[in-house]
């Protein structure tokens, strides 16, 4: 039996009293992930991206381990959320408008000292500062480097359209206006290259492809690792009390953790490993993260038709977008229809073995957007569900 078909009588069982749609996450396979990031990072701390796992049970899971510190949030309000719940290290990875967030940030001095606000802009702390309403706890504020590669003299632009700070004398003029500010605290520095750690350079059945991705990646390692280190000269002239400098993504973290100049990494996706993040050559992950859903129709031979599914990923629309049958093995969608949002057909010899109610087991294509899908995950070990733990969903939080 394949390790794939094992796990299949695995989750099969540990389910078995529950009826589909199911969310579970293999506690296995999480912790597996969760020690192999550590490894990569080579002795610097993971700051844990919740975007990826929308679950506090598993945020706390993992934050348990050692090798892990901090939260990357992604909206104002899920920060102070977390900082309530007992979470102490937040780092807001986007700059908010969220004006009541902020004027809760501002009056309250736990919450005050917990989180971290993204700031990349000068009118962005003229916001801040017009949302305290008379809060006057200190902001602690970190700034983020755009760390896109220009090609042709900038003419070609590879990577996320996120910070307009590229220069160190960019940065270096806004850490200077934070710290002319009352009211603010420079604390950190966060350079995100997408482009290296969210694109994967071992694309099934694209060899020249992924061989372009390879040279383009390591071009932009050293071109950022360069200039990285000079922004981060640059700031600490001004700001010399800097706590953090923050970079990384799961598919880059041993490289990001190379650099001298990096004292912690983001990850996150790499706890569950969504199908997006099969095609490294860097690392392997274990899938962790699966959904399940009921067959609920016969239509012929070859195929079945399961309930729902049709849960596509955010992101430039594609099939890579979409999640993928993954157990039993040998099934496909029907390319004229493709997953559905109440019913989806599903092709393959192998459909003539499953009955009305049996499972099929689902890959979604990015981590934690799985959990908008879902009030609650099964964790398993082995083959039965030791807890149930409450998504954000499930706790009557949707924050984007």
């Amino acid at each position: 039996m394949s390790d794939r078909a094992a796990d299949r009588v695995r989750y099969d069982r540990a389910t078995a009293h529950l009826d589909a749609p199911v969310a579970i996450v293999d506690l296995e396979a999480f912790d597996a992930n969760a020690a192999d990031l550590v490894r990569r990072a080579g002795g610097k701390p993971i700051r844990v991206a919740s975007k990826s796992v929308r679950c506090r049970a598993l945020l706390e899971r993992v934050l348990g381990r050692d090798g892990f510190a901090g939260i990357m949030s992604f909206t104002m309000a899920e920060s102070l959320w977390l900082a309530r719940a007992g979470f102490n290290d937040i780092l807001l990875a986007y700059p908010s408008a969220d004006r009541a967030a902020f004027a809760e940030l501002a009056g309250d001095p736990k919450l005050a000292g917990a989180a971290t606000v993204m700031v990349d802009d000068v009118a962005q702390l003229d916001l801040i500062d017009a949302s305290r309403g008379g809060g006057s706890e200190i902001v602690r504020v970190c700034l983020e480097l755009d760390t896109s590669l220009r090609l042709l003299g900038g003419r070609v632009r590879i990577g996320a359209l996120r910070s307009p700070l590229r220069e160190p004398a960019q940065l270096a003029e806004l850490a200077r206006e934070v710290a002319r500010r009352p009211g603010f605290r420079l604390v950190g520095l966060m350079a995100y290259e997408g482009h290296i750690a969210g694109v994967g350079d071992s694309v099934a059945g694209r060899p020249f492809r992924s061989r372009a991705i390879r040279l383009m990646q390591a071009t932009a390692r050293r071109e950022l690792a360069t200039r990285r280190a000079e922004v981060v000269r640059a700031v600490r002239a001004v700001a010399p009390g800097l706590e953090f400098v923050n970079g990384g993504g799961t598919g880059s973290v041993q490289h990001t953790a190379a650099e001298e100049s990096v004292t912690e990494i983001a990850a996150g996706s790499g706890l569950f490993v969504p199908r997006l993040f099969d095609n490294y050559t860097s690392f392997r992950g274990r899938p962790a993260a699966l959904f399940a859903q009921p067959v609920v129709r016969r239509p012929g031979v070859g195929i079945i038709t399961v309930l729902g599914g049709g849960y596509p990923a955010s992101g430039a629309a594609g099939p890579d977008r979409l999640p993928v049958p993954y157990l039993p093995e040998g099934l496909r969608y029907d390319p004229q229809e493709g997953p559905g949002e109440v019913q989806t057909p599903l092709i393959g010899s192998v459909a003539d073995d499953l009955l009305l109610g049996d499972k099929v087991w689902f890959r979604h294509a990015k981590a934690g957007e799985l959990c908008e899908r879902f009030d609650s995950l099964q964790l398993i070990e082995g083959d039965r569900v030791v807890s149930t733990a409450p998504t954000y969903r499930g706790e009557g939080r949707t924050f984007l």
